[in-house]
């Protein structure tokens, strides 16, 4: 499968990819920016140990080493954990020396503003500088219990490692839902209403237009929609034609029945009224197979002018016409790609059309150019043409104009099946009115 620029791969893709990214960051920084706020001392706690440190720093400068052993005593009943005034060299500014086990404190203390955690130890060790002149000596504490921070709680941890990822789990279910499932789910709405009958239902504008395989396949339903319903139409429209068709000689056949004495008179009215309804089923099913069929067939080199001394030999053979009549003015390396059969049933009911719609006098004429890279050809009778607003109609099956055109006989479906018969094989067929009558314009891919 080819993957286009804007292919729903992509999207997913872009998707996914911010997903998991955002998740990576959410555990890895926020996470650890949270975790790194909750085992932060608090302003209070910061605060109070300052304030510690400035009495200590007082109680040196007052009292010296006497002054400081007032104040530790003062301290261990205020908190009950290690207190020590430190100099500038870690040694004690009491009048007693630290032991080997609170020298061993001094190597894990922190700063107040460092993240503080219990240990399997104990609790953390402090060095808070003297406020006035921090290079004069230095309180050393164990952080009280009551100070502690609170930690990577089981709540944050909830908070950042489930609810959060958990909501952003839940965006993206709602952003694939929105790209991929809403709409297959619109589709499979519509296609319940084809199911129900409803062919004019089409699917909605925001799905069609969009550019990825979901609107393309959006565009391909309607335009089954379309061609489905424009099917049903087309061939109910040409039963309500047929059976209306059929009436008249059916209408014929029921009255010469009941009038006619003369056997051998009924036989051939029969005859001729079974042979034109053969006839106008023949042409009403060959024009419903061209519609609903569709076929492809093999294309080969034609060579136009060949085919048209053929066809006008049939045509005054059927007709009376003189072969003079019928003037070929194609260049005679006219030569065409298409299907023979196809090409010659075009042509063959293009030019019947045009001698019945001829004066008795009439001429019909075949011409053409190269265009680029099609042969643009024109068959044009004598005819005098038809109104410019009925120039389409004419295609419509069952179509008889009441214009001033002679030859009113045949069902309307001659031009019909042509113009499917050369769309079968990539060509076009539309008329227009020339000088004289009716020019009847094909176009088909040179060779």
């Amino acid at each position: 499968m080819m993957l286009t620029l804007h292919s729903v791969f992509w999207r997913l893709a872009v998707l996914l990819i911010s997903f998991c990214l955002l998740i990576v960051w959410l555990v890895w920084y926020w996470g650890g920016s949270v975790e790194q706020v909750g085992y932060r001392l608090n302003e209070e706690s910061q605060r109070q140990l300052l304030e510690y440190a400035a009495e200590a720093e007082q109680a040196w400068r007052g009292g010296g080493r006497g002054g400081v052993d007032r104040w530790l005593e003062q301290m261990r009943q205020r908190e009950a954990g290690w207190v020590a005034v430190l100099g500038p060299g870690l040694h004690s500014l009491s009048s007693r020396e630290l032991s080997g086990a609170e020298l061993e404190r001094l190597t894990f203390v922190r700063r107040i503003d460092w993240p503080m955690s219990k240990r399997s130890i104990g609790l953390p060790c402090l060095l808070v500088p003297f406020p006035g002149v921090p290079d004069e000596g230095r309180l050393a504490i164990e952080l009280p219990e009551r100070m502690l921070p609170p930690g990577f709680t089981l709540t944050t941890q909830l908070l950042v490692h489930g609810l959060v990822p958990g909501v952003l789990a839940l965006l993206l279910c709602l952003l694939i839902y929105r790209l991929l499932i809403a709409p297959l789910k619109h589709l499979r709405e519509q296609a319940d209403a084809l199911r129900g009958d409803h062919l004019n239902t089409r699917v909605a504008p925001q799905v069609s237009r969009r550019d990825d395989e979901l609107g393309a396949l959006g565009r391909a339903f309607d335009h089954m929609a379309e061609r489905l319903e424009y099917t049903v139409s087309y061939q109910r429209q040409l039963l309500r034609d047929l059976s209306h068709e059929l009436r008249t000689p059916l209408s014929r056949l029921r009255v010469a029945g009941e009038c006619a004495s003369d056997v051998e008179v009924l036989r051939q009215r029969l005859e001729r009224e079974v042979e034109c309804m053969q006839r106008l089923v023949d042409d009403t099913l060959e024009l419903v197979w061209l519609d609903t069929e569709r076929p492809q067939p093999e294309l080969e080199e034609i060579d136009v002018p060949a085919l048209w001394s053929v066809l006008g030999e049939d045509a005054c053979f059927e007709s009376g016409w003189e072969a003079a009549r019928l003037r070929c003015e194609l260049p005679a390396d006219c030569r065409v790609r298409g299907h023979l059969n196809g090409l010659a049933q075009a042509l063959e009911n293009i030019l019947r059309n045009a001698i019945r719609h001829s004066p008795a006098d009439g001429v019909v004429r075949l011409g053409g150019k190269r265009d680029g890279d099609h042969w643009h050809l024109h068959l044009e009778d004598q005819g005098g043409g038809v109104a410019a607003q009925q120039l389409e109609t004419i295609f419509r099956p069952f179509t008889r104009l009441c214009a001033a055109r002679p030859g009113g006989e045949g069902f309307g479906l001659g031009l019909a099946i042509a113009r499917g018969a050369l769309r079968m094989q990539g060509g076009e067929l539309w008329a227009e009115n020339g000088r004289e009558g009716l020019r009847l314009n094909i176009r088909l891919p040179s060779v």
